[in-house]
């Protein structure tokens, strides 16, 4: 595989795609929204500096790694020639499967199609395609060119050369691969969603405080970021996203989430993106201040 393309051009997707343009494949960044490429594309340039600055990759790496990214607005485009397809786009299953039907009429037999789902059933997209042996899941971490885990998700039909193939290849980004079957919420978000869920139960039943949940599991159980924090920073809309699928799929009560977390979802409190969840955020300062709400 050295031809790639990434279907969103949003946080995920960037990162997907300067971390395959970074170890030399032809990548192609598709989005509907040229705008949405053209900031992309600003924020992969930013981020390679930091590489630069830090001694990680020199300046011709990162002009390397640019000249192997282009732009497109349209999948069919997008997608000509590609051997790989990841795509990284919003996490919500109707949009998700209306992607793989239209990659399932302009790819050919043998083309890997990976989604970069955190909890949508691979089976259930791979359904939608003539090829579900070549659907698998690549669950990539945020922040993608740091974060060394891709969490590999066999669909029901996921043929094994494919599955080998995505782990080779992940290897090949220098990134750990870890495989696992399709049952709601994978491994990564089945085990971390219940803990954050039972954070925000602990505030919401007024146990403790949030900067004091958070220190104890960062002191007490040597977490790099507190359940609150990381609730903020992965979106706390995603978060509900997420326990809904896991809630939905077992039927089983422990991952009903907290009245708290859907009220602060439905008045747009969506965490560090939308600027205050747990924590306030301004930007251009790294201070971490809890939100008046919970103060």
């Amino acid at each position: 595989m050295q031809k790639v393309a990434v279907i969103g051009a949003g946080t995920m997707g960037n990162g997907i795609a300067h971390v395959f343009a970074q170890h030399g494949f032809s990548v192609h960044l598709i989005d509907v929204s040229q705008q949405a490429l053209d900031k992309a594309l600003t924020t992969i340039s930013k981020n390679l500096d930091r590489q630069v600055a830090k001694e990680a990759i020199s300046a011709e790496d990162k002009q390397r790694t640019l000249d192997n990214l282009q732009t497109f607005t349209s999948i069919a485009a997008g997608v000509k020639d590609a051997q790989l397809v990841v795509e990284a786009a919003t996490e919500n299953i109707e949009l998700k499967l209306k992607i793989f039907r239209e990659l399932d009429e302009t790819t050919g037999p043998d083309v890997v199609l990976a989604s970069n789902t955190s909890s949508i059933s691979i089976t259930r997209i791979a359904a939608v395609t003539r090829k579900p042996g070549k659907v698998i899941g690549m669950h990539f971490m945020n922040p993608v060119p740091v974060m060394k885990l891709v969490e590999i998700i066999n669909g029901y039909a996921t043929e094994k050369q494919v599955t080998q193939q995505i782990v080779d290849l992940s290897v090949q980004l220098g990134k750990v691969p870890c495989t696992v079957n399709d049952y709601p919420g994978f491994v990564a978000n089945r085990i971390l969603m219940p803990m954050i869920n039972e954070a925000i139960y602990t505030l919401y039943e007024g146990v403790a405080g949030v900067q004091e949940i958070d220190t104890v599991m960062k002191l007490g159980m040597a977490h790099p970021m507190g359940p609150l924090q990381l609730a903020d920073f992965i979106g706390l809309d995603v978060c509900l996203s997420i326990l809904n699928v896991l809630y939905d799929g077992f039927g089983n009560q422990k991952y009903a989430p907290c009245p708290l977390l859907v009220n602060m979802v439905t008045a747009g409190y969506l965490g560090a993106k939308s600027g205050e969840g747990f924590y306030k955020y301004t930007p251009g300062s790294k201070d971490l201040v809890v939100s008046e709400r919970f103060a």
